[in-house]
């Protein structure tokens, strides 16, 4: 008896001091400190040079840094074995055109929601532009159709590798796991040295994780000591009109894609999957949440482990619904910021671009601000009207990220459905279990 009650009680302390526990207390933490910093503590060097610009800063970006270190080799190995196990040609032809095409119409549908939205509730309008800070932003390159098609050919695949140009890796790791998959037993050994080298990612990404609430907690009082809440309430419109877009496209938008595609009970899939949910919006990253996302498909849901392999690392890199969300509100929010007007051709444009320019996107914090760019330079607003967005995207990201990883668990569970690969028993009994 005394050793059931010790191990409830661990079991206990395990739950109180969990990753997202931690990450949130990171948050709230760094929320406090940037804003006294801001409000109480003056301009000094310690306060500029050594604490907001040095140790938080640092700090911060490292954390940065690290994840955008695992995205390559983690999405490389992922897809290779991922597609490797699906075997052969045919199926994983099948299920990549069905994916790729459902990834592409949530990302439209998503981007038309974020303008239906904003266009409502105007977040833009009334802003005083002379009290926002302007500045440099990184630019994307926009790229015709037709480059886009050829850039997915990589000419060098270690270059495509080493300078994580994502649909030419994608292609080559969907070429390597196909031919290991084709050669079987004569390429055994480097299957087996993928496997290995994934299953290293994987805890590469746990221990890169752990640091997560203090890198979160510098991030986010870098960001209030220079923000500050006069500078954050004009901005209380543009987060709550992505926040609205986001909340409709997981809850209607995804819902009713899976009850039409599978009759699955949408609530039922919503509480078995939610924990993946909560880790996204904790860290802010798609790849992080890619071991937990397939374990849970397969252990909850019932989706058969050779399809979400495939498929999740191919959303995490490629379908970024959240991130085209917050691309659509923004240019709305920062055209009618800038007394633009887009008219349809302009809000066609944005979808268009928005839905390109979210393929090939790493699955990192905030990349969707550089692509963003694209969206602007697009329909003709000034690059540098992505600052006016930039210091609350850290917290808006959470949010997207969470609906990101929903939309790749709904297309998987509805090509796993019409493959025949998804098992209904594991969905049913686990909830039994549950209750």
């Amino acid at each position: 008896m005394q050793e059931e009650g010790n191990r409830k009680k661990n079991r206990s302390d395990k739950k109180k001091i969990g990753l997202t526990t931690m990450i949130f207390i990171g948050l709230i933490g760094g929320l406090i400190v940037g804003v006294v910093l801001n409000l109480f503590v003056p301009h000094s060097a310690f306060r500029d040079a050594v604490l907001v610009d040095g140790i938080f800063y640092v700090v911060g970006n490292g954390f940065i840094r690290l994840m955008k270190m695992l995205v390559v080799p983690l999405v490389f190995c992922s897809l290779v074995c991922g597609s490797s196990a699906i075997g052969d040609t045919k199926s994983l032809g099948k299920v990549g055109g069905k994916t790729i095409v459902f990834y592409l119409l949530t990302t439209a549908l998503a981007v038309t929601v974020a303008i239906s939205v904003a266009t409502v509730v105007k977040p833009g309008v009334g802003l005083d532009m002379s009290s926002i800070e302007t500045g440099e932003s990184a630019v994307a390159e926009s790229v015709s159709v037709a480059d886009t098609i050829l850039n997915i050919i990589p000419e060098n695949p270690i270059g495509a590798l080493a300078d994580g140009t994502m649909l030419q890796i994608i292609l080559f790791a969907l070429l390597i796991g196909v031919l290991l998959a084709k050669m079987g037993e004569r390429a055994e050994l480097i299957a087996n040295l993928f496997n290995q080298c994934n299953e290293l990612m994987m805890e590469m990404t746990n221990l890169v994780m752990s640091l997560a609430p203090i890198g979160v907690f510098c991030m986010i009082a870098k960001t209030f000591a220079n923000l500050g809440f006069d500078a954050f309430v004009p901005l209380l419109k543009y987060m709550g009109s992505v926040l609205l877009g986001l909340l409709i496209q997981c809850l209607v938008v995804y819902m009713l894609l899976l009850v039409i595609f599978t009759r699955l009970n949408p609530v039922r899939f919503i509480k078995k999957f939610f924990p993946v949910m909560a880790f996204a919006f904790s860290t802010s990253t798609s790849n992080a949440t890619i071991p937990m996302n397939i374990d849970t498909l397969e252990e909850r849901i019932g989706v058969s482990r050779k399809i979400s392999s495939f498929t999740i690392p191919l959303g995490a890199t490629i379908n970024m619904d959240g991130t085209s969300i917050m691309q659509g509100v923004a240019v709305v929010f920062a055209a009618q910021a800038y007394g633009m007007q887009l008219g349809p051709k302009g809000y066609l444009t944005v979808i268009a671009t928005a839905t390109l320019a979210s393929i090939g996107t790493a699955g990192i914090p905030s990349v969707g601000l550089v692509t963003l760019s694209m969206v602007f330079t697009a329909v003709g607003l000034p690059v540098e009207a992505i600052m006016l967005i930039m210091g609350v995207d850290r917290i808006l990201d959470m949010v997207r990220t969470a609906v990101n990883i929903t939309g790749d668990a709904v297309c998987t569970t509805i090509v796993a459905h019409q493959n025949g690969d998804l098992d209904r028993e594991v969905f049913n009994r686990m909830e039994e279990s549950n209750a």
